[in-house]
């Protein structure tokens, strides 16, 4: 997502310089991130608050549209684990001052009580610890701050994520890579999820939303190279033998037989928390 960077493992980080962040800033972004970071603003934005921390910020596509839509008085800290990512999101620039940090959301460097609002998008999905990190989260919130967040839906909902998955499990069928149904789609159950919230500290009932949206992109080719180049699916692909050129095509294909040749519009959803600390 993640929008949050997509981090798993040091494996997966290395691998997000470059001509990865590249990609996925300029098609994943638009493509997916940028309806949900409004979302986001809005939600931030309907009660007051002082300073905002950003984990799992990726490219950026949250901090933009939270520096556009916040009065210039809240200050905005924008941390993702790689670096790669975050010097993609300052070549983008951005309308405001923000505070860009590396930094680890499940052993954030600031202290106890530091801001009013933590928010990530499409980040808490690959954190390797959820709970660890929820427990940053309220450690470095003040009393009465809220955490923020959104899921994806299951990769059904999703109807990009879906084809592709399924395009790729015809051209590779002893080996489907499946990095799109076991990491961005595969932390939404509700259930699991405030179950991790709780053992994070947060004690308090979150506030849940599904929130259906419109995946649209001028051209079938945007979400075959934004899925297939963008995200680490590309090392799934790579390490079964195949060509991200091959696979886009493939996956390309499969997605203009299903919504023409463009431009393309697909049902998405996301799952929305609201959660505050209480003490």
């Amino acid at each position: 997502m993640a929008t949050g960077g997509y981090i798993v493992s040091s494996n997966i980080d290395q691998g997000f310089g470059g001509t990865m962040a590249q990609v996925y800033d300029a098609y994943m972004v638009p493509l997916l991130f940028a309806p949900y970071a409004a979302d986001l603003v809005e939600r931030v934005g309907s009660r007051p608050a002082g300073s905002l921390l950003e984990v799992a910020a990726g490219t950026g596509a949250l901090t933009r549209a939270l520096a556009s839509g916040l009065p210039d008085a809240v200050t905005i800290v924008a941390t993702d684990l790689n670096q790669g990512m975050l010097d993609q999101a300052t070549r983008r620039g951005i309308s405001r001052p923000v505070t860009w940090q590396q930094a680890d959301s499940m052993a954030l460097p600031f202290p106890d009580a530091s801001f009013d609002i933590v928010a990530c998008q499409f980040g808490v999905m690959f954190f390797p610890d959820k709970a660890a990190a929820f427990a940053e989260a309220r450690r470095v919130l003040k009393t009465s701050g809220r955490f923020l967040f959104n899921v994806w839906d299951r990769v059904e909902e999703n109807e990009f994520s879906s084809v592709v998955t399924d395009a790729l499990a015809e051209l590779f069928p002893d080996d489907p890579p499946r990095f799109m149904i076991r990491i961005p789609h595969g932390y939404h159950d509700v259930d699991t999820i405030r179950r991790d919230l709780a053992s994070g500290g947060f004690s308090g009932p979150a506030e849940v939303e599904t929130v259906p949206k419109r995946s649209v992109a001028p051209s079938f080719n945007d979400p075959a190279t934004a899925l297939c180049q963008g995200t680490p699916l590309r090392t799934e692909i790579e390490a079964r033998g195949g060509t991200l050129a091959d696979a886009t095509a493939h996956t390309g294909k499969a997605i203009a037989q299903q919504f023409g040749l463009g431009p393309v519009d697909g049902r998405m959803q996301a799952i929305v928390f609201d959660v505050r600390r209480e003490t």
